[in-house]
Protein backbone atom coordinates (compact mmCIF):
# COMPACT_ATOMS: atom_id res chain seq x y z
CA UNK A 1 0.00 0.00 0.00
CA UNK A 2 2.00 2.85 -1.19
CA UNK A 3 1.65 5.85 0.62
CA UNK A 4 0.85 9.25 -1.58
CA UNK A 5 1.18 12.46 0.96
CA UNK A 6 -0.46 15.49 -0.47
CA UNK A 7 0.85 17.72 2.51
CA UNK A 8 3.48 20.65 3.28
CA UNK A 9 3.81 18.95 6.54
CA UNK A 10 4.42 15.24 6.94
CA UNK A 11 7.12 13.92 8.82
CA UNK A 12 9.09 12.54 5.90
CA UNK A 13 8.21 13.80 2.60
CA UNK A 14 5.70 16.96 3.22
CA UNK A 15 5.84 19.14 0.62
CA UNK A 16 7.26 16.76 -2.45
CA UNK A 17 3.93 15.58 -3.79
CA UNK A 18 1.69 18.45 -3.46
CA UNK A 19 1.75 19.54 -6.91
CA UNK A 20 -1.03 17.55 -8.46
CA UNK A 21 1.43 16.44 -11.31
CA UNK A 22 3.59 15.70 -9.56
CA UNK A 23 1.59 13.52 -7.66
CA UNK A 24 0.07 11.68 -9.95
CA UNK A 25 3.61 10.62 -11.79
CA UNK A 26 4.42 9.71 -7.96
CA UNK A 27 1.17 7.45 -7.78
CA UNK A 28 1.99 6.13 -11.26
CA UNK A 29 5.87 4.98 -10.14
CA UNK A 30 4.22 3.37 -7.09
CA UNK A 31 1.68 1.39 -8.81
CA UNK A 32 4.61 0.57 -11.30
CA UNK A 33 6.87 -0.40 -8.45
CA UNK A 34 4.80 -2.89 -7.57
CA UNK A 35 1.80 -0.90 -5.01
CA UNK A 36 -1.86 -3.39 -5.04
CA UNK A 37 -3.02 -0.27 -3.19
CA UNK A 38 -2.47 4.00 -3.44
CA UNK A 39 -3.60 5.42 0.28
CA UNK A 40 -4.02 9.14 -0.18
CA UNK A 41 -3.65 11.17 2.79
CA UNK A 42 -4.19 15.38 2.53
CA UNK A 43 -3.80 15.98 6.47
CA UNK A 44 -0.79 15.20 8.20
CA UNK A 45 -1.06 13.02 11.40
CA UNK A 46 2.77 13.03 12.62
CA UNK A 47 2.85 13.60 16.28
CA UNK A 48 2.35 17.46 16.70
CA UNK A 49 0.46 18.12 13.25
CA UNK A 50 -2.44 20.72 13.53
CA UNK A 51 -5.42 19.93 12.06
CA UNK A 52 -6.60 21.09 8.75
CA UNK A 53 -9.91 22.27 7.49
CA UNK A 54 -12.06 20.03 5.61
CA UNK A 55 -12.24 22.53 2.57
CA UNK A 56 -8.71 22.35 2.97
CA UNK A 57 -7.98 18.89 2.52
CA UNK A 58 -10.79 18.25 -0.26
CA UNK A 59 -9.10 20.85 -1.99
CA UNK A 60 -5.72 18.58 -1.81
CA UNK A 61 -7.38 15.79 -2.38
CA UNK A 62 -9.65 16.34 -5.53
CA UNK A 63 -7.40 16.97 -8.65
CA UNK A 64 -5.87 13.82 -7.38
CA UNK A 65 -8.38 11.44 -6.52
CA UNK A 66 -10.25 12.36 -9.80
CA UNK A 67 -7.41 11.15 -11.92
CA UNK A 68 -6.34 7.87 -10.03
CA UNK A 69 -9.66 6.11 -9.39
CA UNK A 70 -8.95 4.50 -13.16
CA UNK A 71 -5.50 4.12 -12.42
CA UNK A 72 -6.15 0.08 -11.72
CA UNK A 73 -5.50 -0.10 -8.37
CA UNK A 74 -7.70 1.09 -5.55
CA UNK A 75 -7.46 4.30 -3.95
CA UNK A 76 -7.47 4.57 -0.07
CA UNK A 77 -8.57 8.05 1.25
CA UNK A 78 -6.73 8.61 4.80
CA UNK A 79 -9.03 10.99 6.63
CA UNK A 80 -10.65 11.31 10.14
CA UNK A 81 -13.30 14.17 8.92
CA UNK A 82 -17.29 12.65 8.04
CA UNK A 83 -17.40 15.48 5.54
CA UNK A 84 -14.59 14.69 3.59
CA UNK A 85 -15.30 10.76 4.05
CA UNK A 86 -18.62 11.52 2.03
CA UNK A 87 -17.31 13.61 -0.95
CA UNK A 88 -14.75 11.13 -1.40
CA UNK A 89 -17.13 8.20 -1.43
CA UNK A 90 -19.23 10.14 -3.60
CA UNK A 91 -16.32 10.53 -6.22
CA UNK A 92 -15.42 6.65 -5.94
CA UNK A 93 -13.04 6.10 -3.32
CA UNK A 94 -12.19 2.50 -2.44
CA UNK A 95 -10.92 2.36 1.23
CA UNK A 96 -11.55 4.64 3.84
CA UNK A 97 -8.72 4.82 6.24
CA UNK A 98 -9.44 6.66 9.62
CA UNK A 99 -6.61 7.28 12.44
CA UNK A 100 -9.51 7.67 14.72
CA UNK A 101 -11.28 4.53 14.12
CA UNK A 102 -14.56 5.73 13.24
CA UNK A 103 -15.00 7.02 16.86
CA UNK A 104 -17.24 9.57 15.00
CA UNK A 105 -20.56 8.89 15.25
CA UNK A 106 -21.17 11.10 12.10
CA UNK A 107 -18.00 9.04 10.36
CA UNK A 108 -20.31 5.78 10.90
CA UNK A 109 -23.40 7.77 9.09
CA UNK A 110 -21.24 8.92 6.23
CA UNK A 111 -19.90 5.39 5.48
CA UNK A 112 -23.20 3.88 5.99
CA UNK A 113 -24.31 2.01 3.22
CA UNK A 114 -21.08 2.56 0.89
CA UNK A 115 -19.21 -0.67 -0.46
CA UNK A 116 -15.63 0.96 0.48
CA UNK A 117 -13.64 -0.89 2.34
CA UNK A 118 -12.62 0.81 6.13
CA UNK A 119 -9.59 0.92 8.27
CA UNK A 120 -10.12 1.10 11.85
CA UNK A 121 -7.40 2.56 13.15
CA UNK A 122 -6.30 3.04 17.32
CA UNK A 123 -4.79 5.79 18.40
CA UNK A 124 -4.45 7.51 22.12
CA UNK A 125 -5.62 11.05 21.98
CA UNK A 126 -5.40 13.32 19.36
CA UNK A 127 -2.21 13.78 17.02
CA UNK A 128 -1.30 17.38 17.95
CA UNK A 129 -0.49 15.49 21.78
CA UNK A 130 -0.85 11.67 21.54
CA UNK A 131 3.24 11.35 21.56
CA UNK A 132 3.36 13.65 24.82
CA UNK A 133 2.98 11.11 27.51
CA UNK A 134 1.06 7.90 25.94
CA UNK A 135 0.08 5.18 28.88
CA UNK A 136 -1.58 1.97 29.21
CA UNK A 137 -2.50 -0.41 32.23
CA UNK A 138 -2.37 -3.52 29.04
CA UNK A 139 -1.59 -2.19 26.05
CA UNK A 140 -2.81 -4.91 23.87
CA UNK A 141 -6.07 -5.95 25.56
CA UNK A 142 -6.45 -1.81 25.47
CA UNK A 143 -5.84 -1.72 21.38
CA UNK A 144 -7.24 -4.71 20.33
CA UNK A 145 -10.63 -4.09 22.89
CA UNK A 146 -10.78 -0.90 21.21
CA UNK A 147 -10.43 -2.42 17.69
CA UNK A 148 -12.93 -5.16 18.14
CA UNK A 149 -15.30 -2.82 19.35
CA UNK A 150 -15.24 -0.37 16.26
CA UNK A 151 -15.11 -3.34 13.89
CA UNK A 152 -19.19 -4.87 16.04
CA UNK A 153 -20.05 -0.93 15.86
CA UNK A 154 -19.55 -0.53 12.13
CA UNK A 155 -21.08 -4.21 11.65
CA UNK A 156 -24.14 -3.30 13.57
CA UNK A 157 -24.33 -0.24 11.21
CA UNK A 158 -24.34 -2.76 8.17
CA UNK A 159 -20.96 -2.87 7.18
CA UNK A 160 -19.88 -6.39 6.03
CA UNK A 161 -16.74 -7.95 8.38
CA UNK A 162 -14.75 -8.59 4.95
CA UNK A 163 -14.90 -4.98 3.94
CA UNK A 164 -13.27 -4.01 7.67
CA UNK A 165 -9.22 -3.88 7.91
CA UNK A 166 -7.88 -3.35 11.62
CA UNK A 167 -4.84 -1.59 12.31
CA UNK A 168 -2.97 -0.84 15.38
CA UNK A 169 -1.96 2.68 15.07
CA UNK A 170 1.85 2.07 15.65
CA UNK A 171 3.11 5.44 16.91
CA UNK A 172 -0.32 7.31 17.27
CA UNK A 173 -0.17 7.64 21.01
CA UNK A 174 2.48 4.94 21.85
CA UNK A 175 5.99 4.39 23.21
CA UNK A 176 8.44 2.35 21.79
CA UNK A 177 7.76 -0.50 23.71
CA UNK A 178 3.93 -0.50 23.39
CA UNK A 179 4.72 -0.46 19.59
CA UNK A 180 7.02 -3.68 19.87
CA UNK A 181 4.56 -5.12 22.00
CA UNK A 182 1.50 -4.75 19.53
CA UNK A 183 4.06 -6.04 16.84
CA UNK A 184 4.93 -9.08 18.53
CA UNK A 185 1.32 -10.06 19.14
CA UNK A 186 -0.05 -8.44 16.04
CA UNK A 187 -1.86 -12.12 15.24
CA UNK A 188 -3.66 -11.50 18.52
CA UNK A 189 -5.87 -8.48 17.11
CA UNK A 190 -7.30 -9.67 14.55
CA UNK A 191 -11.00 -10.20 14.28
CA UNK A 192 -12.37 -13.31 12.67
CA UNK A 193 -10.86 -13.62 9.78
CA UNK A 194 -10.44 -9.80 8.92
CA UNK A 195 -7.36 -8.25 7.83
CA UNK A 196 -4.28 -6.68 9.64
CA UNK A 197 -3.07 -2.98 7.97
CA UNK A 198 0.38 -2.32 10.07
CA UNK A 199 2.43 0.83 9.24
CA UNK A 200 5.50 1.32 10.19
CA UNK A 201 7.42 2.94 7.30
CA UNK A 202 10.41 5.03 8.36
CA UNK A 203 8.43 6.37 11.59
CA UNK A 204 10.42 7.50 14.58
CA UNK A 205 10.41 3.93 16.29
CA UNK A 206 13.20 3.20 13.81
CA UNK A 207 15.21 6.42 14.70
CA UNK A 208 15.02 4.84 18.77
CA UNK A 209 15.83 1.49 17.11
CA UNK A 210 18.87 2.48 15.20
CA UNK A 211 19.83 5.99 15.63
CA UNK A 212 19.21 6.86 11.78
CA UNK A 213 17.36 10.07 10.83
CA UNK A 214 14.16 9.95 8.64
CA UNK A 215 16.39 9.93 5.57
CA UNK A 216 18.26 7.08 6.49
CA UNK A 217 15.73 4.66 7.89
CA UNK A 218 14.75 2.21 4.66
CA UNK A 219 16.52 -0.62 6.22
CA UNK A 220 14.86 -0.14 9.31
CA UNK A 221 11.70 0.07 7.62
CA UNK A 222 12.16 -3.05 5.88
CA UNK A 223 13.18 -5.37 8.88
CA UNK A 224 9.86 -3.67 10.27
CA UNK A 225 7.91 -4.92 6.81
CA UNK A 226 8.81 -8.54 7.11
CA UNK A 227 8.77 -8.81 10.88
CA UNK A 228 5.14 -7.83 10.62
CA UNK A 229 4.86 -9.86 7.80
CA UNK A 230 5.82 -12.79 9.79
CA UNK A 231 3.60 -11.96 12.32
CA UNK A 232 0.52 -11.34 10.22
CA UNK A 233 0.21 -8.22 8.40
CA UNK A 234 -1.85 -8.47 5.55
CA UNK A 235 -1.43 -5.12 4.34
CA UNK A 236 1.67 -2.67 4.37
CA UNK A 237 1.41 0.88 4.14
CA UNK A 238 4.72 1.89 2.98
CA UNK A 239 6.61 4.78 1.69
CA UNK A 240 9.39 2.61 -0.48
CA UNK A 241 7.28 0.72 -2.83
CA UNK A 242 9.63 -1.38 -4.91
CA UNK A 243 12.42 -1.91 -1.91
CA UNK A 244 9.46 -3.41 -0.04
CA UNK A 245 8.08 -5.35 -2.66
CA UNK A 246 11.39 -6.86 -3.48
CA UNK A 247 12.37 -7.62 0.28
CA UNK A 248 8.75 -9.31 0.12
CA UNK A 249 9.38 -11.58 -3.13
CA UNK A 250 12.12 -12.97 -1.60
CA UNK A 251 10.72 -13.29 1.95
CA UNK A 252 7.76 -15.31 0.70
CA UNK A 253 10.20 -17.50 -1.73
CA UNK A 254 11.92 -18.60 1.34
CA UNK A 255 8.68 -18.98 3.52
CA UNK A 256 6.91 -20.93 0.90
CA UNK A 257 3.74 -18.21 0.74
CA UNK A 258 2.25 -17.74 -2.42
CA UNK A 259 4.02 -15.03 -4.48
CA UNK A 260 2.17 -11.99 -5.06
Amino acid sequence: MGILNLTPDSFSDGGLWQDPGRALDHARQMISDGADLIDLGAESTRPGAPEVPAAEELKRLRPVLEILLDCGVPISVDTRKPEVMREVLAMGADLLNDVSGFTDPEAVDAVRGSQAALCVMHMQGQPGTMQQAPQYADVLSEVGGFLAAQQTLLESAGISPDRIVLDPGIGFGKTLEHNLLLLRHLEGLRVGQGALLVGLSRKSMLQALTGQPVSERLAGSLGGALAARMRGADLLLVHDVRATRDALRVFDAISLRDLP
